[in-house]
């Protein structure tokens, strides 16, 4: 009945603890699941860790890394290409993330009580408990020149911002929303079916944004706390920081492209220029200050790899 989808990148320790948590979920709710981890081209064991450990879960070898997208689709497509288990839901979860509880049930009662609902997803927490942002609106044009920007660095708990990522509401009640953040989204597969898989052109971020304004064609977008899962927010790309930031850029401009056209995509790459350029100038000038030398030579150096990835794009952007 429920395929859960784990797409890995050298996060063995997290993905661990996340199919036992998992597992302990689904225990007792005599729910028919399976896990399938997608390993991205892993080189700390995790293949080893899934063997000896976990032998009944299915492992595909993706043999290189395929992002958050082409893993997912690369697992939808084998699963749904199979007669001897057909699942009616599907989980795609982080590995880092560990299942608190009965969470994982909770979702598939939802989804059987409600056939308007096509996705339903959780109350994300930190490993501290504190509530983390998981619910959205659409983006509007604005919010690109905020979002995960330098302007945010300096006005973190702006009006528009707050708006996008529904602070006004509140986070513990039931609602529907636009879309949800993708570290855990359980899917009716009839909507995966009428709306397609997600869009392998973006490596990481944005995919669900896009993926989900499809969903939403095909039922509503529910956002349940009462189901919570803990998510170490962001460890598989955090190894490559500076690249984390560009991937989120790079998705960002492909998004503005396709839902508001080239026009505003080269604005808001022009804006990013502008603003990394004066991050450049800023932290030079402190590096020459003699303030905290190494942090501004890292500084320093991000903001070149972002300038230079920027200033690659020509009339189309990325």
């Amino acid at each position: 009945m429920l395929a859960i989808i784990i797409v890995s990148w050298n996060v063995r320790t997290l993905l661990d603890r996340c199919i036992a948590t998992v597992q302990a979920s689904l225990a007792d709710s005599g729910i028919d699941y399976r896990i399938v981890v997608v390993d991205n081209a892993s080189t700390d064991g995790t293949l080893v860790l899934l063997r000896t450990r976990y032998p009944g879960v299915e492992v595909i070898e993706a043999g290189r890394n395929l992002g958050f997208a082409g893993g997912n689709n690369l697992a939808l497509r084998r699963l749904f290409a199979r007669n001897d288990w057909n699942a009616r839901y599907v989980l795609l979860l982080n590995p880092d993330t560990e299942v608190i509880g009965d969470a994982l049930p909770q979702m598939v009662r939802y989804l059987e009580t409600h056939p308007e609902v096509a996705v339903v997803g959780p109350r994300l927490r930190y490993p501290d408990g504190t509530v983390q942002s998981s619910r959205r609106r659409f983006p509007t044009p604005g919010v690109f020149f905020w979002e995960s920007t330098p302007l945010e660095w300096r006005w973190s708990d702006n009006p528009w911002v707050r708006y996008y990522r529904c602070a006004d509401l509140p986070d513990n009640q039931e609602q529907a929303v636009d879309w949800l953040v993708g570290a855990a989204l359980m899917v009716r597969r009839s909507a995966i079916e009428r709306a397609g898989l997600l869009d392998a052109g973006f490596l990481l971020y944005s995919e669900e944004l896009e993926w989900q304004q499809r969903l939403g064609a095909c039922g509503r977008i529910i956002y349940l706390p009462s189901a919570e899962i803990v998510h170490y927010e962001g460890r598989s790309s955090e190894q490559i920081p500076t690249k984390r930031l560009i991937l989120f850029h790079r998705s960002r401009l492909r998004y503005a492209r396709m839902r508001y056209g080239n026009r505003l995509a080269q604005t808001v790459r022009v804006f990013l220029l502008a603003a990394y350029t004066a991050e450049l100038m800023i932290e030079s000038s402190k590096w020459l200050l003699g303030h905290r030398r190494d942090l501004r030579t890292r500084r320093v150096a991000a903001c070149f790899a972002l300038l230079r990835a920027l200033s690659r794009s020509g009339n189309e952007v990325w």
